[in-house]
């Protein structure tokens, strides 16, 4: 696939803002950039340097005092020329500088395309490209220093060094099977393939924590009317987002918030308490709550420490089996630190924040496992751990292979597959739809 026209939009998100940002890219970036833009002083265009000058129309009319720069390809983000103009972030100024380069001969971008000719073009492989819009979408400082550690290329050295394992043993395979009749010197294969199985096991095992950290949680809030589930809310998120009242019942439907857990993106779910009613919008709200605890991937069971511990709620308990689940003893402030010490549970107090970072803890050890995010360095896409599993399969296969004797053929199937099974995450022999699917999911402009 190549690229012989030259692609513009607005890199700014839509709104009012002090700045807005056109970029273009493509050969004819530095001819439209003559043609649209008038710098303050003469002089001729020079890569990587910011001029002062108008953004104009046809008839040389100016329509915005403007900052513009060029790069020249391949050291730009596309490789390709790219021109911006840095104008004022009207919606209105926007679109007509927009118009403008329209008018002399660019198109409009497609979602990703950008990112798209940067790939195409060999400035980032397909690992990197995805890292850029896990920079975009960041929410968290966890998530931002795992897709900076991706788009500077990490996963991709990983897997350089994994290809460089698997290519011996596949060269020594096919030699036996293209030359037969000829002595070929005999290769230990066991020995490679065992370090690239490690290789690949050592990068899979933090995987299910990484897409975790990237992906987020969905963590309910259950239990009886009136156990501070809602106030619970407010504390974690450190805001007064859910509406509380001594009254039980209070909360009638589900409520989402997110909140930045130990740099997990922890989706909140406060729930209307789960009991029996007759009135019948209650019981529409308890059967939300019902199927927001059965589509949890953990469940805070929230229990007012001054009750006992009834029917109702261990019938909770027991709907939430086979998820994790942490019982939350809540409204500690009431009882005398001799009781708070022998509640099961965790103690907490929604009122006056006792235990509750001590409940964050808990919380992000539940979804992690204890796995922490370290340095950065994790498999975060589930679509890089699907094919490291199954590069992990084709191994697997080989090195019984290779334990059984079985014919060299049936090796260099096994290798070829793990070697595509790579390639597919850093983009080597992906089809037009994977991609096209991959930077649908980016904003027009990047």
């Amino acid at each position: 696939m190549l690229y012989d026209d030259t692609i513009v939009a607005v890199a700014t998100p839509p709104g009012e803002g002090g700045i807005g940002v056109v970029r273009f890219s493509g050969p004819q970036a530095l001819p439209i950039l003559q043609l649209i833009f008038r710098p303050s002083r003469a002089g001729s265009w020079r890569s990587y340097r910011v001029r002062h000058g108008h953004v104009v129309d046809g008839a040389g009319v100016p329509l915005d005092e403007a900052l513009a720069v060029f790069f020249r390809g391949p050291r730009s983000f596309t490789a390709e020329d790219v021109a911006e103009i840095s104008c004022h972030g009207g919606p209105l100024v926007l679109a007509r500088t927009l118009e403008l380069t329209l008018a002399e001969g660019a198109r409009p971008a497609e979602p990703g395309e950008f990112t798209m000719r940067a790939f195409i073009n060999g400035r980032i492989d397909l690992a990197q490209a995805e890292a850029t819009l896990d920079v975009i979408q960041a929410r968290t400082n966890a998530n931002l220093r795992m897709a900076q550690a991706q788009l500077n290329g990490w996963l991709s050295n990983e897997l350089a060094a994994l290809r460089e394992l698997l290519l011996g043993p596949l060269a020594y395979v096919t030699a036996l099977i293209d030359f037969p009749e000829d002595e070929v010197e005999a290769s230990d294969v066991a020995e490679p393939l065992g370090a690239a199985l490690a290789h690949v096991e050592r990068l899979l095992a933090s995987a299910d924590q990484g897409i975790i950290y990237r992906q987020g949680a969905r963590v309910a809030l259950v239990g009886l009317p009136n156990a501070g589930k809602s106030s619970l809310l407010n504390a974690l998120l450190r805001a007064d987002r859910a509406i509380v009242t001594p009254v039980p019942g209070t909360t009638r439907d589900t409520l989402e918030e997110t909140a930045n857990i130990h740099g997990i993106p922890v989706v909140l779910i406060d729930t209307a308490g789960i009991t029996e009613t007759e009135d019948v919008v209650e019981r529409i709200g308890v059967e939300r709550s019902r199927n927001a605890l059965a589509q949890a991937d953990l469940v805070l069971l929230i229990h007012d420490s001054t009750q006992p511990f009834g029917l109702e709620e261990r019938a909770i308990a027991a709907q939430a089996a086979g998820r994790s689940l942490i019982l939350v003893q809540n409204k500690i402030d009431a009882l005398a630190p001799l009781a708070t010490s022998q509640l099961d549970g965790t103690p907490v107090s929604a009122l006056d924040g006792q235990g509750l970072e001590r409940l964050r803890e808990q919380i992000a050890a539940a979804l992690l496992g204890g796995v922490s995010s370290g340095d950065g360095q994790m498999i975060t896409n589930p679509r890089h751990r699907d094919a490291l599993r199954q590069v992990a399969e084709h191994l697997r296969d080989a090195i019984d292979g290779r334990a059984r004797n079985l014919p060299p053929d049936l090796l260099a199937v096994d290798l070829t597959g793990a070697l595509a099974a790579l390639g597919a995450i850093t983009g080597e022999g992906v089809g037009d739809d994977l991609l096209a699917a991959i930077f649908s999911r980016f904003c027009i402009g990047k």
